[in-house]
């Protein structure tokens, strides 16, 4: 009678790890291909949305960010009992000043972009309009979704089981735990942002230490198949897509072996936040093989699960965190870094040291080409637009390469960053960026050569 019960418990446990995670699967990480591009369901429904809701969408933005911008302030000089006994309410609106003072920003570059007053140069559509009503319509959609189904991939063992799985592979090559796997794909088949917010609440809920969540975040939010194809189009060369997103694959793992090895990566403590004790569910015991422990722990995390409507509130946490904690900054930094890039000279200066690298690897247009490598910090897609004008095919690739795998980027990732809890300041990403361009750059170059 025991041993049935027992076989009864370990089926309705196997189960609900199983189905969940299969849904969480097919909803973050099945491509699908969907009006001529490969995507997944997740970014489908997020498409969907931005269709049906598309002149609304820069409104709402523009509330949530002066909502927050409202709830920041009341919070700081009022400190209503409501919020500060509340400790979601308290971590998302009783921020430090740093985040006070971008909250004030990015409400005040939103009302500015939204009623096109002030200074044109805030609200243009390469600057504040860019972010409020194209990058900023995305990620309400985007978080609207992971959000909610994020806790499918969190919460009912698909990471535990993984995560046993992959460690073998993962630590000695990326000094990651094997969980981080599922943050890469989840970013390669769907979005950067996707992995962000991941990684972000894994580090919350103490499964990585500081120095693996800036790894994970700063490395393996890669950009998606489809925006790849974005950047591809607009240097006319979606006929190499094959050999581009090949070298793409190539010198983003280089840089993903090389980066968490040096500073600052690896100066990273290996503490947990708020100094919660790690979550090691990871380490294999004698006599029990990968796939069996993998499946007990997996077993173990979803059991934990048993109410639909914690399920709902998890996912309604992680929308109001992204919307109302991560959306005012991104507009805030991302707005400042456009206003940079499109009207002053700085990142043509800053590109200048790399002319006489790009002509000692003999690219062609070299001095066109370097202001392509250091304005990519601002936005990913505007090395793609000087690239456009540049007449060698060879540059044209290595610039579109480049532009993908250096990852940080203030208008969207490197904004997320900063407004997540992961331990990454903006000094931390400017020292990232360049890295990861010194890195790949030269792996790109060598195999350019050989394709052209």
């Amino acid at each position: 009678m025991n041993e049935q019960a027992d076989i009864k418990v370990l089926s309705k446990s196997f189960f609900k790890f199983l189905i969940p995670s299969i849904l969480g699967v097919l909803l973050f990480m099945v491509p699908l291909l969907h009006d001529g591009q490969v995507t997944i369901p997740i970014a489908i429904l997020s498409k969907f949305v931005q269709s049906k809701l598309s002149y609304a969408l820069p409104c709402i933005m523009t509330i949530i960010i002066c909502l927050t911008f409202i709830g920041t302030m009341i919070t700081k000089i009022f400190k209503p009992k409501t919020i500060m006994e509340n400790k979601f309410l308290n971590s998302l609106l009783n921020s430090s000043p740093l985040w006070t003072t971008l909250r004030i920003f990015g409400a005040f570059f939103a009302v500015l972009t939204f009623f096109k007053i002030g200074p044109q140069w805030i609200w243009s559509k390469d600057t504040g309009g860019l972010l409020l009503n194209d990058l900023l319509t995305v990620l309400f959609s985007i978080f609207l979704f992971a959000g909610m189904f994020l806790p499918l991939l969190l919460d009912f063992g698909l990471l535990e089981f993984f995560g046993v799985l992959l460690t073998k592979v993962m630590r000695p090559i990326f000094t990651l735990p094997g969980r981080s796997s599922i943050d890469c794909i989840a970013s390669w088949l769907g979005d950067g942002t996707i992995g962000v917010l991941l990684t972000n609440k894994q580090y919350e809920d103490g499964y990585y230490t500081k120095r693996e969540a800036a790894v994970i975040g700063t490395t393996f939010s890669a950009v998606s198949i489809t925006f790849s194809l974005v950047v591809l189009s607009q240097v006319k060369l979606e006929h190499l897509f094959v050999p581009f997103y090949l070298t793409v694959t190539t010198a983003g793992i280089i840089a993903a072996i090389i980066t968490p090895r040096i500073p600052p990566l690896s100066r990273k403590p290996d503490t947990c936040y708020n100094n919660i004790e790690k979550k090691n569910s990871e380490l294999i015991p004698e006599g029990y093989s990968c796939i069996k422990w993998g499946l007990i722990k997996a077993m173990e995390k979803a059991r934990g699960n048993n109410s639909f409507s914690d399920f709902i509130k998890s996912g309604l946490k992680n929308i109001l965190d992204m919307w109302l904690g991560v959306v005012p900054v991104v507009m805030a930094m991302g707005t400042i870094a456009l206003i940079i890039a499109n009207y002053t000279p700085l990142f043509k200066w800053l590109g200048m040291p790399f002319i006489p690298l790009l002509k000692l690897l003999h690219i062609p247009e070299a001095t066109q080409a370097s202001q392509t490598l250091i304005i990519g910090f601002a936005d990913m897609f505007l090395p793609s637009v000087i690239a456009a004008s540049i007449k060698s095919e060879l540059t044209r690739f290595v610039v579109a390469c480049v532009s993908v795998t250096q990852l940080i980027y203030m208008s969207e990732v490197g904004g997320l960053l900063i407004g997540s809890k992961i331990p990454v300041n903006l000094k931390d990403l400017i020292i990232i960026f360049i890295e990861r361009t010194l890195i790949t750059l030269p792996v790109i170059v060598l195999i350019a050569q050989i394709i052209f």
